[in-house]
């Protein structure tokens, strides 16, 4: 929402935040009442002020929009700010907003000092509820017997969270395995509001196929695709086998070393010296003629 946030922009807000900061020491004490609104998307809703009803009439009336660590104040001065002008119809008692999208789920606060100073102050929960999406189920191919496997189911739309259940082949998990004659050879734990399934230790039982279903009572729920899961021994003739051949190949490349060694593959012409010496041949007396060489 592009409101005016505390502590940002020009003009009075700066004195209007020191009066909020010198008016929360004076909250200790004060009424205080909250309460919780759902409301499908997209319809209208009315968000009551109850702290005005104890209040004079000549009140100062403040809303606020709290969501996670964002704070906006969004009504203050007699006046709405953008763009709550366009959306939001203010009264003494209430706000109309005349849509609602799945934005604007968070906590609304009123606050109202009266002509003594006490400040009074409501608080309401508005969810918009949202139905959830097709959630998405990631499941491990394959899983070692004996092994810790985790299963997870994530869906992003939903409001309120949806919770999740997992199928295998179709049927329901239960919460505890040993509850079912079914699932009473498995060994898992299941949280409904992660959507987390881990199964420790695997069995060869886990062996199936899985899907999740997540919902929250707005809309029909949602299943996820299958996904097979194959839970396997270790392959330990197949690990006995890759390192036999393993072994082989490493034998024939020291066999391939050595062969090409002793035909001489690896000397160098320049390892050493050779020395080609000739006889002389015969010469008559006082003739000198070169006979002889040397080859470095």
């Amino acid at each position: 929402m592009a409101a005016a946030r505390l502590g940002a922009g020009p003009g009075p807000l700066p004195v209007l935040l020191l009066l909020l900061c010198a008016a929360a020491g004076s909250l200790v004490g004060a009424q205080i009442t909250s309460e919780t609104k759902e409301v499908p998307e997209n319809q209208s809703v009315d968000i009551p002020c109850s702290a005005y009803r104890s209040q004079g009439s000549d009140a100062r009336i403040e809303w606020k929009f709290q969501k996670g660590s964002s704070l906006v104040l969004f009504y203050y001065g007699g006046q709405l700010t953008e763009p709550y002008k366009t959306r939001v119809q203010f009264s003494l008692t209430s706000i109309h907003f005349t849509t609602v999208t799945r934005a604007d789920t968070g906590k609304y606060i009123c606050e109202v000092v009266g002509d003594n100073s006490q400040i009074a102050r409501s608080e309401v929960n508005l969810i918009v509820q949202v139905p959830p999406s097709k959630p998405v189920a990631h499941v491990p191919t394959s899983a070692t017997i004996g092994s810790k496997a985790l299963l997870r189911c994530t869906e992003t739309d939903g409001s309120p969270p949806p919770t999740f259940q997992w199928y295998k082949n179709s049927m329901l998990m239960p919460a505890d395995p040993k509850t079912s004659l079914t699932f009473r050879n498995s060994s898992y734990t299941l949280d409904s509001t992660t959507g987390v399934l881990t199964f420790e230790p695997v069995s060869s039982f886990d062996t199936g196929d899985y899907y999740c279903e997540a919902s929250n009572n707005v809309g029909s729920a949602q299943k996820s695709e299958a996904v097979h899961m194959e839970a396997s021994e270790v392959n330990v003739g197949g690990i006995v086998a890759a390192v036999v051949v393993l072994l082989m190949v490493l034998a024939l490349v020291a066999f391939g070393v050595w062969f090409a060694y002793t035909r001489g593959f690896f000397s160098s012409d320049t390892a050493g010296k050779k020395v080609i010496y000739s006889q002389p041949s015969h010469r008559s007396e006082g003739e000198f003629k070169q006979t002889s060489s040397f080859l470095v």
